[in-house]
C-alpha cells in the first residue's frame, strides 16, 4: 500500500498555518474535557465545569513538562547535557509519553491535595480521558508520516515517505487502536460497572504497558538509540515498569477491598 500523501498543513492563511497534528491535539483535549465531565457525574466526583477545566489545565502542564523532561532523561541525556538550553526548545520536537504520564500523575496529586479530592478516583477519570488524546495523537503521527514501523510483507504494509522503498507496519494506527480505542472501551466498561477506585487507574498502566510493549515489537526504534538490552527498544524497557506497577496496584486495591469487607 502507498502512504496517502496528506498535506500536514490543514489550512494556511498567510503566515498562519493550522496543522493536522495540532488539530488532533485540540480534538483530544476537547474530547477529554467532555469525558471528564461525564465520568465525574457517573462516579459522583464533586467537579463542576471550572473544576474540570482546572484539572485538565494541570494535566496539560504535567504532560508538557513531564514529557519534555522524560525525553531528555530517557532518550538523549548526553546531548542535552552538552546543550542544556535546548531542553526548553520544545518546538523542535522530542516528547516522551512515559515522562508525560509521570508529569500528569504528579500534577493530579497536587491538584487533588489542593481541592481535597479522592486521589484514586480522580486518577481513574484522568487516565480514562487520556486514552482519547493518545488515539488522536497517534493519528496525527500517521498523518505526518512519522514514527513508522519496521519493514513487513503483510498486505497492509505502507511505503512511508523518507523511510525507504520497502513497505512498513503502520504502527501509528496499531497504537491508535490499542492505546486509544481499545483501552478507552475497557476503562469505560470498568467505570460503568462501578469498580473500586483505583482499578481503572492501575488497569490503564497495565493495559498501556502491554499494548506499547507489543507494538514496539514491530515499530522502528529511535535511530540514535536502536536496539538496547536483549534486543528491546527504549519504549519496551520503559513499559515493563508500567506493567509491574499496574499489576502491583491492582493487587493492592483487591487486598484493600478484602480488608475493608472483613472490617
Amino acid at each position: 500500500m502507498t502512504f496517502p500523501q496528506i498535506d500536514p498543513v490543514l489550512i494556511q492563511i498567510g503566515p498562519l498555518a493550522i496543522r493536522w497534528y495540532g488539530l488532533m491535539y485540540l480534538l483530544g483535549f476537547l474530547a477529554a474535557y467532555g469525558l471528564i465531565r461525564y465520568l465525574a457525574r457517573l462516579r459522583e466526583l464533586p467537579l463542576d465545569r471550572d473544576g474540570v477545566a482546572d484539572l485538565l489545565f494541570h494535566g496539560v502542564i504535567g504532560v508538557v513538562v513531564g514529557g519534555r523532561l522524560g525525553y531528555v532523561l530517557f532518550y538523549n541525556p548526553g546531548w542535552y547535557l552538552d546543550h542544556p538550553l535546548e531542553i526548553f526548545a520544545i518546538w523542535q520536537g522530542g516528547m516522551s509519553f512515559h515522562g508525560g504520564l509521570l508529569g500528569v500523575v504528579v500534577a493530579a496529586v497536587l491538584y487533588c491535595h489542593r481541592r481535597r479530592l479522592p486521589v484514586l478516583l480522580t486518577g481513574d477519570i484522568l487516565v480514562t480521558s487520556a486514552t482519547v488524546g493518545l488515539g488522536f495523537g497517534r493519528l496525527g503521527n500517521f498523518i505526518n508520516g512519522e514514527l513508522w514501523g519496521r519493514t513487513t510483507e503483510l498486505p497492509w504494509g505502507m511505503v512511508f515517505p523518507g523511510a525507504g522503498p520497502l513497505p512498513r507496519h503502520p504502527s501509528q494506527l496499531y497504537q491508535a487502536f490499542l492505546e486509544g480505542l481499545l483501552l478507552l472501551v475497557i476503562l469505560l466498561w470498568l467505570h460503568r460497572r462501578r469498580v473500586a477506585p483505583g482499578v481503572p487507574f492501575f488497569g490503564f498502566f497495565l493495559g498501556y504497558g502491554l499494548c506499547r510493549f507489543l507494538v514496539e515489537g514491530v515499530r522502528q526504534p529511535d535511530a540514535h538509540l536502536g536496539f538496547l538490552w536483549g534486543g528491546a527498544t527504549m519504549g519496551q524497557l520503559l513499559s515493563i515498569p508500567m506493567v509491574i506497577f499496574g499489576v502491583a496496584g491492582l493487587l493492592w486495591v483487591r487486598q484493600r477491598g478484602q480488608v475493608a469487607c472483613k472490617g
